[in-house]
């Protein structure tokens, strides 16, 4: 039988993968207390080791090369579970008393979608410092790719091939419009209905855009956006004192919003929009991640059955 060989090529990895996360050697060595040359010549060690070019340097910027995502992708996973072997263990011995999980999530999502969630996972597991990252638009993907955050938790159109996207709740579409506007004497609204007044939407990075412009598009229908405001509070509040009319969520309507402005049901004309977690693939997931993820699927799928 053969022995376990050890890795000597641990601090190597590790300083290949943060150069990558942050793209310049100046940055990996401020992160991992080490001077500039140090970095410099571990990754040279790697890509004598591994005969091949890990960085091409583009600017004040380092781009890494094909056979150095390769190595990332394999390398990452390992030095993450090094790095988080103590907590880990604690994990498997069901002692998850210590740790920090990173999310990223836009504000709709914050305000709506994690509220219940977190407040379980919080009440389990006090002992885990848990940190929201409000994004926009696609900077929640970028998070992801740069590992900055754990995963991220968003509604993805198309999922890139470098990702993960698990779908945990959908939510239908509502038209939001001022209280006694000509919209709510119609038995059902159509897109070119819509199109007769003035939308208010997030901006156009924004997934919700893209998502409006396309059910628009497939009609053949001009979208008429009058105002970009960002956040669905922001939106609502604009609706609400006649600026405007709004397609959202439904998810994001309260019960103090129905004395705000009306609101029509879309789903002939709309799908629902899914939300899930997307996290990089191939990336060692930790425990306290796991955990929440466990926590937010158990969480919906509850709120399915009930009917809720």
């Amino acid at each position: 039988m053969k022995h376990l060989t050890t890795c000597n090529y641990l601090k190597e990895l590790r300083a290949f993968c943060i150069t990558h996360q942050v793209g310049n050697m100046s940055k990996a060595s401020e992160i991992l207390f080490a001077s500039q040359p140090t970095i410099s010549l571990q990754i040279k060690k790697l890509e004598d080791e591994l005969g091949v070019k890990l960085f091409e340097r583009r600017g004040p910027k380092l781009k890494i090369t094909t056979e150095g995502e390769i190595l990332y992708n394999i390398a990452l996973p390992l030095v993450q579970g090094i790095d988080h072997i103590k907590d880990e263990f604690k994990a498997q011995q069901g002692d998850l008393v210590s740790g920090e999980l990173v999310i990223a999530a836009e504000e709709s999502t914050i305000l709506y979608t994690l509220p219940g969630p977190i407040n379980t996972f919080v009440n389990k597991y006090p002992g885990i410092r848990l940190k929201l990252s409000n994004v926009t638009g696609s900077s929640g993907r970028e998070q992801v790719l740069s590992d900055e955050v754990d995963f991220a938790v968003s509604s993805m159109l198309d999922t890139p091939k470098n990702l993960d996207y698990a779908p945990f709740v959908s939510y239908p579409a509502v038209l939001i419009t001022p209280l006694n506007h000509p919209l709510t004497q119609k038995k059902e609204v159509t897109i070119n209905d819509i199109s007769q007044y003035g939308l208010i939407l997030p901006p156009s990075q924004f997934s919700s855009w893209r998502l409006i412009k396309m059910m628009f598009d497939l009609k053949g229908v001009p979208l008429n956006v009058t105002l970009e405001a960002g956040g669905w509070e922001v939106v609502k509040k604009y609706v609400s004192i006649g600026l405007g009319i709004s397609i959202v969520t439904s998810i994001c309507i309260t019960e103090d919003d129905k004395n705000k402005f009306a609101t029509i049901p879309l789903s002939a004309n709309f799908p629902d929009r899914k939300y899930g977690v997307v996290t990089r693939k191939k990336k060692a997931i930790s425990s306290p991640a796991k955990s929440f993820i466990e926590i937010l699927t158990d969480y919906y799928a509850h709120e399915k059955q009930t009917g809720r």
